[in-house]
């Protein structure tokens, strides 16, 4: 049985920045987690505005964070705050871990790629194509996923010209298969390229809800011509996880697609995450993701 909360003056902090951050579930798995680990450590959700980004940053350092999650709008910023990357953050240039250093300072890494990949491990051939939406840097983490899975062709869909050409910069070097493709809902360009993948991933927060905003999630990134597009044999992973399903999915679902939802890619990012933080390979992903889906089931 997994003992109950308890905070003393002796109890470290972890937690997510990010702004908004008060929608994060991050806490709900990963204190579900320190208290399966018996680790005396709390996880919170830290709201970050971007001009005190730096000033939060260097606080939680002072006390003694034991480490940190970094999500929108912050993982390409925080890079900056670091003393070291990991090989995987500099190429992608998005940061969603620090880790605190000895002798102080942040090690900053990258724990999306594994949690994206996750879901799809032994379902996904070398040669396929996929489709992402968006180029934020969720997407870059997708991208690189899509890499290590061997896909050929990788079609990157984004509504601004200088985001997409700024991501393909950046990332062609290591990512020659990339194909960026301006989305606009008046052309054609999309709907043809998502009739012939085999893979489509949604990483915009297109669809996402909250409780600030909870009809957001009658959103869906694609148009009924975009919908009508897919084919039943593609797959399609919304890396958003509330709502269950979100628009996105059901609507792939009416299609007779197989959808993914970004559950297990939040708790297989948050599993590599403590791993680092605490320095144990024994992490209790079961438990992570039983207290995600009980909560998400009671929302």
């Amino acid at each position: 049985m997994t003992p109950p909360l308890s905070i003393s003056g002796t109890t470290a902090i972890a937690g997510v920045l990010g702004h908004p951050v008060h929608h994060s579930l991050s806490p709900v798995m990963q204190n579900a987690a320190l208290r399966q680990m018996g680790l005396n450590w709390v996880f919170l959700a830290l709201p970050a505005p971007a001009e005190q980004l730096a000033t939060v940053v260097q606080g939680l350092e002072a006390m003694g964070c034991r480490g940190l999650n970094v999500t929108i709008p912050h993982k390409h910023s925080v890079a900056a705050l670091t003393r070291e990357l990991s090989p995987l953050a500099e190429r992608l240039g998005a940061v969603n871990v620090l880790v605190p250093m000895a002798g102080g300072g942040w090690f900053g890494t990258n724990t999306d790629v594994e949690g994206f990949i996750a879901p799809l491990r032994g379902t996904t051939a070398p040669g396929q194509r996929a489709v992402v939406l968006g180029c934020g840097g969720s997407a870059r983490a997708v991208v690189a996923g899509l890499v290590e899975l061997g896909f050929s062709s990788i079609a990157l869909a984004g509504r601004r010209p200088e985001a997409l050409a700024a991501f393909q910069q950046d990332c062609q070097a290591w990512v020659p298969q990339l194909q960026p493709l301006p989305w606009t809902h008046d052309g054609t360009g999309l709907a043809e390229a998502i009739a012939a993948c085999d893979l489509l991933v949604n990483t915009t927060p297109v669809g996402m809800a909250s409780a600030s905003n909870p009809d957001a999630a009658a959103a869906c990134p694609l148009d009924a011509g975009e919908l009508d597009a897919l084919q039943a044999t593609t797959v399609v992973y919304d890396i958003i996880y509330t709502p269950r399903p979100t628009r996105l999915l059901a609507q792939a679902s009416q299609r007779g697609c197989r959808s993914i939802d970004g559950t297990e890619m939040l708790v297989q990012q948050g599993a590599a995450a403590l791993r680092l933080w605490s320095g144990q390979t024994d992490v209790p992903v079961d438990a992570m993701r039983k207290a995600l889906l009980l909560h998400l089931d009671g929302q």
